[in-house]
C-alpha cells in the first residue's frame, strides 16, 4: 500500500509539472488558479487515500465533500444544497462502514469480548485536555483502550511481553494517538474516521505470527502507529 501511495502521488506531481511546462511555453492555456482551485487539496489526497489507504471512509466522505464544494466555487451546486447533502450522505457511509464491518468480523472485538470471559480487563487510557504516556515494559499485553480528546496519548509497546494476538480500541477527538510496536508484531487496522484517520507505519511481515488490531474512530484526529 505504501508504495501505491508514493506511486499515486508521484503520477499527481508529474502530471503536475507537466501541466505547468507546457502551459510556460503556450502550447496550451490551462487555468491553474480557476474558481475553487484549493479544493483540490481535499480531492486529491482523498481519492489517493480512497485507493491505496486503509480508511476508505473517512477519504470517501472527504473527497465528497471537496467535490461539492468544488461545483459551488464553480456555481454548479448552491451552498443550502450542499449542507442539504453532506450530512445524510455522511450517515450513510458510516452506516455502510458499520454493516460490512459487521458482515465481515472485527477481530478486535473478539479478542477484548475472551479477555472478559477469562476475566481480564484492557488497560483504559483517557487523555482529556491533556497528555497521557503509557509504558509496558516487562509487562504482557493482551488489550488496551486509549481516548484522546483535545489531548493526546503515546502508548509504547515496544518493550512488552506479547504472547499472542492482541487489541487495542482507539478514540481520537480532535486529539492524537501515538503507538509503538515492537518489531515482531504485525499490525491490522479497522477504523470510521470523518477528517482524521490511522496512519498505519508498520512493516508487516509473514514472519511475524502475532497481530495487534487497531480498531476505533477519529474524528478531526489522528492515531499514528510506528
Amino acid at each position: 500500500m505504501k508504495r501505491l501511495n508514493r506511486v499515486l502521488w508521484g503520477i499527481v506531481l508529474v502530471a503536475l509539472g507537466v501541466i505547468f511546462a507546457l502551459n510556460a511555453f503556450d502550447i496550451i492555456k490551462a487555468d491553474m488558479f480557476f474558481d475553487g482551485w484549493w479544493t483540490l487539496f481535499i480531492i486529491v489526497p482523498c481519492g489517493i487515500g480512497v485507493i491505496s489507504g486503509n480508511d476508505k471512509t473517512g477519504n470517501l466522505v472527504g473527497l465528497f465533500i471537496g467535490v461539492l464544494l468544488l461545483l459551488n466555487c464553480q456555481g454548479i451546486l448552491t451552498a443550502a444544497t450542499i449542507w442539504k447533502l453532506v450530512i445524510p450522505v455522511i450517515i450513510i457511509f458510516i452506516g455502510l462502514k458499520l454493516i460490512f464491518g459487521g458482515m465481515f468480523g472485527n477481530k478486535a472485538e473478539k479478542i477484548f469480548s475472551d479477555m472478559k470471559k477469562e476475566g481480564a480487563e484492557p488497560k483504559v487510557t483517557c487523555a482529556v485536555f491533556s497528555d497521557q504516556k503509557l509504558n509496558f515494559t516487562g509487562d504482557v499485553f493482551n488489550g488496551a483502550e486509549l481516548t484522546a480528546v483535545f489531548g493526546g496519548v503515546k502508548c509504547d509497546l515496544r518493550g512488552s511481553i506479547i504472547e499472542s494476538d492482541c487489541a487495542i480500541s482507539v478514540s481520537a477527538i480532535f486529539g492524537g494517538i501515538t503507538i509503538y510496536v515492537p518489531p515482531y508484531v504485525n499490525v491490522k487496522v479497522n477504523s470510521n474516521s470523518i477528517f482524521g484517520g490511522i496512519s498505519n507505519k508498520v512493516v508487516n511481515t509473514p514472519a511475524n505470527n502475532i497481530t495487534l488490531y487497531v480498531t476505533g474512530t477519529c474524528m478531526f484526529g489522528g492515531v499514528d502507529i510506528k
